[in-house]
């Protein structure tokens, strides 16, 4: 070790080392980047693409290690990870390495640009490489998303181009597995969400040029027949597809080529959110690696067209799912959940949210072309936006509210970071496409007004993301955003206004403080704003003074708090700064929400300079209230032990430090005297108990920002009070019980507190008070008794920390140089270069150290002399009755005893440390090496035989080098300081020790004293070189992350406050600190004493148990080679406690082997493993429910240890030789991969020892017992090499004919699981190697040549599955629905043997087939037919026909069974007896199912002989058996012999049914719907390969007015489901459908066109219920033909419109659906139809409509409303007009919008009543959400035409008769005129229209120019009329004051006092008039 520690001191000093870091990382934005003589560096050797904008190392205060040392250790790492890989060693070796890695990255160390690209793809193929253990490649893959984290380490094409087909593998095994045919055995198969995950960091670095044969991979599996292979490919392509630019040279592949196809694919299944989702997600990212690529055509699209941008942009429409009137979703449950295992690639929608993708795709489209076009991704934005606005008022939440406040963050969020990262050079964006001012000016209008509504949501989320938002926009453009701000936050601040938007004010200046603090002009209100915030802190609203609170934190951090009038004779006082923000206030007030500061152009410079000077004269001022606020504060906190965690209590607590530390750091000299005065006076004349924590927080701020003024102010004073609690009240004198601090202690508890606080890291300014602080520390603890002896340790730790540790005391908000000339206007906003810090550290002096050993020397000799005296009952207290004096002195010594150790930490070298109790100091260093050869301390093997040491020599026990970088660490060896504190510390240990053993013997109930003592114990054993039982580093780096997060800007990189800089060095040294803190060596002390805490882990008092179970945890961390240790007694303690019955020492033996840990080690030591195994067996029947709840948690980690291990990999060596080191290192790798094999194949072997014996403890044993054993022993005993044993295959054989359920169902799973293992096998060729590759060997499998280029071909192949014979089956869907491939996979149609087995695999199965009797059938089938246990298993149980179906292989294929098939028929025919049961029903469907299944793959006779048997049964049961009971299982058997298999396999039973016809004169009516359902079942199976359809769609045709409901819903479906899969587009191959698509659009064919003879049966359909319509008698009650026939049609309908080919019938919606679906919602007599109508009419608008010019639906529903006779109809198609509106505002062109308006503001005029208010309801909803463009215009043009009709028509005034009153009511009863009618309907319409626009706008605040004319014109013109206008117009005015009673105040601002008085007329008359 010597020559380490002289190697260190020859380190280069910091000033050179500081000139090497610039050259290693010296790069200039432009070019390559040069050495200083000029000549360029290798660009490979260079570590980053970009240098670091915070030079680490560069600051610390001790010097380091060179870069040739860490290159060094680097090359060692990689090293032995070669080594590990290349033996086969992946766990623990490999991983471990691994950690390594992570742990010298984490240290900011750089790989070199070679290095790192080595290592992407070493860990891509490790995390890839088949044969390793998933949970090992986790690891590995966690590595490699590491190593690719950020996008600038490697730029990807020029550096590093990944394969993307291993990954497409591994994710084919998951979502394509009918290509692999059998399912793999599970250990083999990683977490898909790792792929995932994988793929989205590979991605980046897939080759552009792979795309096209991506496509040709993945295409020819997209089918919609069954939807989930379009779901998949869909996934495929999202994850796998490269989105990066290709190079210029190859034009074709350009993005424009393949776009249409994707449109295309997109439009292929409708409905659905996965696919909207998929596909913005690619879209997106296409947008955004397009975007610098200037050979990419770009318009204002971005590198989009017209038509797919709108489409785009309707679907994010549809994705944010807005509620329209009464609009049902857009999306179809159905279609989503068809996706089957396409979901499994879905990406996890909380990390990638659907409004990332959205913003994404928005922002990298946009360009200054968007400028001058008229219609742009940005108009279309601003088109978007204003649509859903009011969606943003907090009035109007819902479960759209967070999605849409996601969205305006992440745009902001975007364009920010856009912004920045093409200002800054990062990303090279071509120049004409760079985001310049005016793109952004717009860009923040276009969002400004939805975010100020968004900061008041009621969401807590969605107004986290509005304040982010607010701040981004502010930071792009701080003149748009702060006026409105501030016009707004005034009023709430100034308490005008609800509590609510107090609290938003608050949270919104903090987040703008910053920006406001920087821009001119705005600065100068900073010190109003402060002042107006000071009544937020508040005891009764704690909520509101945490956002108080954190406002000033944020203003602290950016300006001085210092006078900058002094000195100044222009300025000097606050009144200009007061008068000018008074005005600017009236400004506000006047000019309302819209107002304008326009302080960069009319304010001066020296003016605003001179305001803001005056506005700093308050802050003296400002600081004494706030001070002021702050105590009472504190004075009214309720009591702490009542305070839940995380409660505001609790947070404010936490959050006045935080803001004290800037605000005092920030204070002039002058201010901080009166803060110091203020604090030291509040201390000593008041004792809050409960803010005593708080209160010693605020003393440390102050302590740290001028440690020596305030100590010498702090110490004598508190010291002073300390001694006189003692004296003289006698605080502390006796022992007290409970937890609280009584009152008399109070005071010196509080005094206690506030004085640890003070000396904890303020640096040597204590020095001054060392001797005070010593003799305070002696007199408390010889004078103190009782609880406050905690807070005294504590003083002691404090200050034993401050002593030792090296930590940053430097809080100045500027740098040094900076404040030469003294604080000026410019350092307010001041920025500090992260570049150029100077650092004030803490470093401990000598003679600070010598003060901290001899306070921790004097403390711990006390103590452990106290201890000692005490366990030798030589102590004057002694343990009489209940012995809790003594007990309380000893927790108290030990508490003490912890405190000091880990206080001193620091200083303890895990090397001294390490050799305690080993003879004298001379033998140190070659005890050590021995230890380390030996891989042992020399006791552990004392009488082991070889065999089994040999299992022992793991890496628990090996002692691994780690590697330590240098700390700063103050002492070395020889120091005398140094031989004491280790001394003391071993002497320490050895107390402990006697403690623990004679509280075991004397007091072991003293349950108080063990938990101290275990405390004691973890930091023993833990704090060494760090306090790493504190958890300081997560608790700074937690609290750091906090502080910074206000300030980060996306594209900015750490822009933070210098405090916050500072911190970051802080915590980084303590990182260098946490790494070297690895495990260390175990000395004789430390296995003494980790053999007390195993001890304690088997104790029968539960809380010992817990204490010592957390100590021993960490023990093990910490101690190389203690987990072997204590393994051995713990398993001894279970086993005793087992035969014993003792239930706690169970618990706790099973809870410490296999809940921590140890779990992992025993199972990797088959030393120990089989003893724990069987004892937990045992262990399961113990009888007590605690006991069986851990058992059964640990369940899993036991049958892991029973997995086979390991045995190899497959790696590309290539790669793995890519970081082969210079050396030869092959007889290492030789050696050790030996002793790994021999390892594993002892362990084997005791493996399969175990497994036999398990097996007979299963076959005797009780049924508990049983069942754990053979859960075991499946895992276990099952293996590739030797199947099973012989045993083992009878004991699961005949288990799964046990009596007890649990059992057989157990049984009956291995069954399954043994014979997959011998198909698995031998469809591998019986080799390993192709096992866990996965190539897989069919005989009956063969590639067919499809001749995809002859015409017809697609219709020959199709019309071969109307025929019975095949030479080759086509189990697959996929083949040709969409591209042909070049082959496609079928199955040969008449083999002997599927499968070839090998001796071994028969030799299983024979023994198996022997105990396959007619017995064990019979036994079983009685089984199968048991009325199952519980209502939710009774159904059609898969897993038990696949189990026969395994067997009855074996009896008809292999002929290997001793039952033969004609004793299996009596059996059967025993099962079913007369069928009148459903569980005999279930019982048959299952024999039957498996027995039809097993011959599908053989010989055609063998086939003949089982449909001889099987179909004459199916048939007369499927004839006459069916009941509503049991037909769910017959379609499931249906569906198990159908599904994904060739329809022709089944033919007899295919050909049967689809012969079925309607039998009109049955009045069995269940009979006829349960055939049309297994019919249905048999097309859905077969898909679009069912060809025999025509005669059933005949059939069903003429009947479709069938009497009965139930068939009627049986042939709706199935129609739906024909005409589903009639479908396909079948291209030749991938290019064609490429080129295709792209001639065609820009967004590819229309899919779902409806064929000639598709559109003349719908007709038909049609014309034939008109006749019947016809035919009906108005009002009728019974049924007729069209009701019936219209039912079964709807069905029909609803079935294909709620499903992904819903376009199919768009043409259809305005000629033939529109208006026979409102007239069948017109028949009143029949309610189901009514209903039934509407459902289907409210879908029509939601499906995708194509885009096109005059819109036929729109125009028809247009005609509908203007001219139907029935005033229904007319309603009706509003709901309709409202929602397509909304649905397609992008694709709808300008003249069928004009249609709209001018239909809708004419029905407004219907005779109707209810119509017009409809028709006022729907304006108002489609004015809200148009454009602003075209919404001001249609105002316009309608407010002109409805005041224009209300003058030109008025209501005839009525003559006045004499007799006055009586006249009118006269008057009343004539009729009315028509005339009289006219005009009101007309005057009614104008009001119901002038209604419409104002409620249009019901959260617009202040109201638009143009309402309050509308609404004055409203009261004045049509108030007084009688009966329903006047009324209207009371509703109309009364409904917008209701709206705007929140924005009043703001709101009647807008109207002349005239009009408020003609509003009011309206709304209440006054009671005189």
């Amino acid at each position: 070790m010597d020559t380490q520690a002289s190697r260190l001191s020859a380190l280069l000093t910091s000033d050179n080392f500081q000139n090497v870091q610039e050259i290693s990382r010296a790069t200039s934005p432009g070019g390559e980047p040069c050495e200083a003589d000029g000549t360029t560096l290798d660009l490979n050797k260079k570590a980053r693409g970009r240098p670091r904008t915070y030079p680490y190392l560069k600051y610390l205060p001790y010097a380091l290690e060179d870069e040739e040392e860490r290159q060094r250790n680097l090359q060692e790492i990689l090293n032995c990870l070669y080594i590990s890989v290349k033996a086969g060693d992946f766990s623990p070796g490999a991983v471990h390495w691994t950690r390594e890695l992570r742990g010298w990255l984490s240290l900011k160390f750089d790989p070199t640009r070679e290095q790192r690209i080595k290592l992407v793809r070493l860990f891509y193929e490790l995390s890839l490489a088949p044969g390793i253990d998933p949970s090992v490649s986790e690891r590995f893959a966690s590595m490699f998303m590491l190593l690719t984290k950020r996008k600038h380490y490697l730029r990807p094409m020029k550096d590093l181009v990944l394969d993307w087909k291993p990954l497409f593998k591994e994710l084919r095994s998951f979502v394509l597995p009918t290509e692999s045919g059998l399912v793999h055995s599970t250990n083999l198969k990683r977490n898909i969400k790792t792929l995932t995950k994988l793929c989205a960091f590979a991605q980046l670095y897939f080759d552009p040029c792979e795309l096209p044969g991506m496509l040709e991979e993945f295409l020819p599996h997209y089918t919609t027949s069954f939807t989930e292979g379009a779901f998949v490919v869909v996934g495929l392509m999202n994850l796998l597809l490269p989105t990066s630019p290709a190079p210029e040279s190859r034009a074709d592949l350009l993005p424009q080529n393949f776009l249409p196809t994707y449109f295309h694919l997109w439009s292929l299944v409708n409905r659905s959110k996965t696919f909207d989702m998929n596909f913005l997600d690619l879209l997106s990212r296409l947008a955004r690696d397009s975007l610098p690529a200037g050979y990419i055509p770009f318009s204002e699209y971005g590198i989009f067209t017209k038509d797919q941008s709108a489409l785009i942009f309707t679907a994010i429409l549809r994705l944010l799912e807005i509620p329209v009137g009464q609009a049902t979703s857009p999306y179809s449950a159905l279609v989503d959940i068809s996706a089957s295992l396409g979901i499994m690639l879905d990406r996890d929608p909380r990390k990638h949210p659907v409004a990332h993708h959205i913003a994404r795709w928005i922002v990298m489209s946009l360009s200054p072309a968007c400028l001058e076009a008229e219609d742009s991704v940005l108009a279309q934005l601003e088109g978007l936006i204003q649509a859903v606005e009011t969606f943003f008022h907090p009035s109007n939440s819902g479960a759209w509210t967070k999605t849409l406040a996601q969205l305006v963050y992440y745009l902001a969020d975007f364009f920010v970071m856009r912004w920045n990262r093409e200002r800054d050079g990062e990303v090279e964006v071509p120049p004409e496409r760079r985001l310049n001012e005016a793109l952004r000016n717009r860009f923040v209008l276009c969002l400004r007004d939805v975010i100020f509504m968004g900061i008041y949501a009621k969401s807590g989320t969605a107004m986290n993301f509005s304040l982010s938002t607010l701040q981004s926009l502010a930071y792009l453009e701080p003149h748009l955003i702060l006026p409105g701000a501030l016009q707004r936050i005034y009023p709430s601040m100034q308490g005008l206004v609800e509590v609510h938007r107090t609290t938003s004010s608050l949270r919104s200046l903090q987040v703008l403080s910053r920006i406001m603090v920087r821009t001119k002009g705005y600065r100068c209100h900073v010190t109003s704003l402060l002042g107006l915030a000071l009544p937020g802190i508040d005891a009764n609203d704690l909520e509101k003074s945490l956002h108080a609170l954190s406002f000033m934190q944020a203003v602290c951090y950016n300006i001085p708090f210092e006078d900058l009038t002094k000195g100044r004779d222009d300025v000097n006082c606050n009144m200009l700064a007061m008068q000018w923000i008074t005005g600017e206030l009236e400004r506000m007030e006047v000019e309302g929400v819209n107002i304008q500061l326009n302080y960069d152009t009319d304010l001066n410079d020296e003016t605003e300079e001179m305001i803001l000077r005056s506005s700093t004269a308050g802050f003296g001022e400002f600081l004494i209230s706030f001070l002021g606020r702050v105590f009472t504060l504190l004075e009214n906190l309720p009591d702490a032990t009542r305070v839940r965690s995380g409660s505001p209590e609790e947070n404010v607590v936490n959050t006045l430090p935080a803001t004290l530390m800037p605000l005092l750091a920030s204070l002039s000299p002058e201010l901080y005297d009166i803060a110091l005065t203020k604090i030291a006076d509040f201390i000593s004349n008041h004792v809050i108990h409960q803010a005593r924590d708080a209160m010693a927080f605020i003393c440390n701020a102050v302590c740290k920002v001028n440690p020596e003024k305030a100590l010498k102010r702090f110490i004598p004073l508190l010291i002073q009070a300390i001694r006189t609690e003692i004296d003289d009240n006698g605080a502390a004198s006796t022992r007290t019980t409970g937890s609280d601090v009584l009152p008399r202690d109070r005071a010196l508890v509080w005094n206690v507190s506030m004085l640890s606080m003070c000396v904890v890291h303020v640096g040597d300014a204590v020095l001054n008070h060392k001797e005070e602080l010593f003799s305070i520390a002696v007199y408390m603890q010889e004078k103190c008794k009782g609880i406050p002896t905690v807070h005294i340790s504590n003083f002691i730790h404090h200050l034993l920390l401050n002593l030792t540790v090296i930590y940053t005391v430097d809080y100045s908000l500027f740098e040094p140089d900076a404040l030469k000339q003294g604080i000026n206007i410019e350092h307010w906003g001041y920025r500090s270069e992260p570049r150029n810090l100077t650092i004030r550290w803490h470093v401990p002096k000598r003679e600070e150290l010598e003060f901290a050993v001899s306070l921790f020397q004097n403390q711990a000799e006390t103590a452990l002399d106290q201890l000692t005296a005490l366990t030798n009952e030589t102590s004057s207290v002694k343990r009489d009755g209940s012995g809790k004096e003594w007990s309380d002195e000893v927790t108290r010594k030990l508490v003490l005893l912890r405190l000091i150790i880990s206080g001193i930490s620091v200083l303890f070298d895990p090397r001294a440390v390490s050799t305690a109790e080993t003879n004298g100091s001379s033998g140190t260093s070659s005890d050590i090496e021995m230890i380390e050869a030996n891989g042992h301390s020399s006791g552990s093997e004392t009488d082991d035989s070889e065999e089994d040491s040999s299992l022992d020599s793991s890496d628990e026990s090996t002692v691994r080098e780690t590697f330590p970088y240098p700390t700063g660490h103050p002492l070395d060896e020889a120091d005398p300081l140094y031989v004491t504190i280790h001394h003391i510390r071993e002497r320490a240990g050895k107390v402990l020790h006697e403690v623990h053993r004679f509280l075991t013997v004397k007091q072991e109930d003293d349950v108080s004293c063990f938990g101290a003592l275990y405390t004691a114990y973890r930091s023993w054993f833990i704090d060494v070189g760090i306090e790493r039982s504190a958890h300081v580093l997560d608790r700074v780096t937690r609290l750091l992350a906090a502080d910074i997060h206000p300030y980060k800007v996306s594209g900015v990189r750490k822009d933070y406050p210098r405090p916050l800089l500072v911190r970051r060095a802080n915590v980084y040294h303590l990182q260098r600190l946490r790494h070297n803190a690895a495990p260390r060596p175990r000395s004789k002390l430390d296995e003494t004493l980790l053999l007390d805490v195993a001890e304690s882990c088997v104790s029968i008092y539960t809380d010992i148990r817990r204490n010592a179970q957390g100590a021993g945890e960490s023990a093990l961390k910490a101690v190389w080679g203690s987990r072997l240790l204590v393994i051995p007694p713990l398993l001894k303690a279970l086993q005793k406690a087992l035969k014993e019955n003792d239930h706690p020492r169970i618990k706790g033996a099973l809870y410490s082997l296999l809940f921590g840990s140890l779990a992992k080690t025993v199972g990797r030591h088959w030393k120990y493993t089989p003893v724990l195994i069987k004892a937990f067996i045992d262990a399961s029947s113990v009888d007590k429910p605690s006991v069986q709840k851990l058992c059964s948690g640990a369940v899993y980690q036991i049958m892991d240890y029973g997995r086979p291990m390991e045995r190899m990999a497959i790696l590309d060596q290539d790669i793995v030789n890519l970081i082969a080191p210079p050396e030869v290192v092959e007889d290492k790798i030789e050696q050790k991969r030996e002793s790994i094999n021999n390892k594993r194949i002892l362990i084997e072997r005791k493996k399969a020892d175990l497994a036999d014996d398990l097996v007979d403890l299963a076959r005797t044993s009780h049924w508990k017992i049983a069942s754990r054993a053979a859960t075991i022993v499946v895992s276990m005993g099952l293996r590739f090499d030797y199947i099973a044993s012989r045993n083992l295959v009878n004991l699961i054989a005949l288990g799964s004919i046990d009596t007890h359920p649990g059992l057989r169902g157990m049984y009956s799973q291995a069954l399954i699981a043994l014979f997959t293992m011998i198909d698995v096998r031998a469809i591998c060729n019986h080799s390993y190697e192709s096992y866990i590759r996965g190539d897989q060997h069919f005989p009956t499998k063969i590639q067919v040549p499809t001749k995809r280029y002859e015409k017809g071909w697609t219709e020959e192949y199709l019309a071969s599955f109307a025929k019975p014979e095949a030479e080759y089956y086509v189990d697959h869907d996929f083949p040709g629905w969409l591209v042909w491939a070049e082959t496609m996979p079928a199955f040969k149609s008449n083999v002997r043997h599927d499968i070839e087995y090998d001796g071994l695999e028969w030799k299983v199965r024979s023994q198996m087939g022997k105990l396959f009797n007619r017995e064990w059938f019979s036994k079983f089938f009685m089984y199968l037919k048991q009325e199952p246990r519980d209502a939710a298993a009774d159904k059609f149980r898969m897993a038990c026909a696949m189990m026969l179906l395994y067997v009855f292989e074996l009896m008809f294929r292999d002929e290997l069974t001793a039952a033969t098939f004609d004793e299996i028929k009596e059996e059967i025919a025993v099962v079913f007896e007369d069928g009148s049961d459903k569980h005999q029903h279930r019982a048959t469907a299952e024999i039957l199912g498996a027995l039809i299944s097993s011959v599908t793959d053989t010989s055609v006779d063998k086939r003949i002989l089982v449909w001889e048997y099987a179909f004459p049964m199916i048939q007369r049961i499927f004839s006459d058996g069916l009941t509503p009971e049991n037909s769910g299982y017959w379609t499931n058997f249906l569906h198990m012999i159908l599904q994904s298999r060739d329809p022709r396999r089944s033919w007899p039973l295919v050909d049967w049914l689809a012969s079925f016809r309607l039998d009109m004169a049955s009045n069995a009516a269940f009979k006829e719907s349960s055939k049309i359902g297994l019919l249905h079942q048999c097309i859905m199976d077969a898909g679009w390969h069912f060809q025999l359809e025509k005669p059933i769609v005949e059939d069903f045709l003429s009947h479709l007015d069938h009497p009965y409901k139930g068939v009627r819903e049986a042939m709706g479906q199935t129609l739906g489901s024909i005409y589903r899969s009639r479908y396909h587009e079948s291209y030749p191959d991938v290019a064609h459908l490429i080129q295709s698509q792209k001639s065609f659009s820009p967004i590819g064919t229309y899919t779902y066109s409806p064929s000639e003879g598709f559109s003349k049966t719908i007709r038909g359909v049609f014309d034939k219920l008109e006749k019947w319509r016809h035919e009906r008698q108005p009002g009728q009650q019974t049924q007729s033909s069209y009701t019936s026939g219209s039912k079964t049609v709807l069905l029909w309908l609803d079935s294909t419109l709620s499903s992904h080919e819903c376009t199919q019938l768009v043409p259809f919606f305005p000629s033939v659906f529109t208006e026979e679906l409102l007239n069948m919602m017109d028949v009143k007599e029949d309610p189901e139809l009514q209903s039934l109508a509407y459902h289907v009419f409210r879908h029509l608008p939601n499906i995708p409509h194509p885009a096109e010019q005059n819109s036929l639906f729109i125009e028809t529903l247009i005609r509908i409303g203007q001219s139907s006779s029935s005033w229904h109809q007319r309603l009706r198609v509003m709901i309709n007009m409202q929602i397509i509106y909304f649905r397609r505002l992008f694709l709808v062109s300008v003249d069928d919008r004009e249609r709209l308006f001018d239909c809708i503001a004419s029905m407004l005029q219907d005779t109707q009543h209810e119509v017009r208010a409809g028709a006022s309801a729907t304006l108002s909803g489609m004015i809200r959400c148009s454009p602003v463009g075209l919404r001001d215009a249609m105002v316009k043009k309608l407010q002109n035409r409805f005041t224009k009709t209300l003058v030109e028509n008025p209501f005839p005034k009525k003559p006045r008769t004499l007799t006055g009153r009586s006249s009118a009511a006269s008057t009343g009863t004539s009729t009315p005129t028509p005339e009289h009618t006219r005009l009101i309907i007309v005057r009614h319409a104008a009001v119901l229209g002038l209604g419409a626009l104002v409620q249009a706008f019901p959260y617009a605040s202040p109201p638009p120019r143009w309402m309050p004319g509308a609404l004055t014109t409203l009261s004045t013109k049509a108030a007084h009329d009688p009966g329903i206008v006047g009324q209207s117009v009371k509703s109309i005015i009364s409904e917008f004051k209701k709206t705007r009673q929140d924005t009043w105040h703001i709101d009647a601002k807008a109207f002349t006092q005239d009009q408020l008085e003609d509003l009011s007329g309206v709304l209440w008359k006054s009671y005189f008039a």
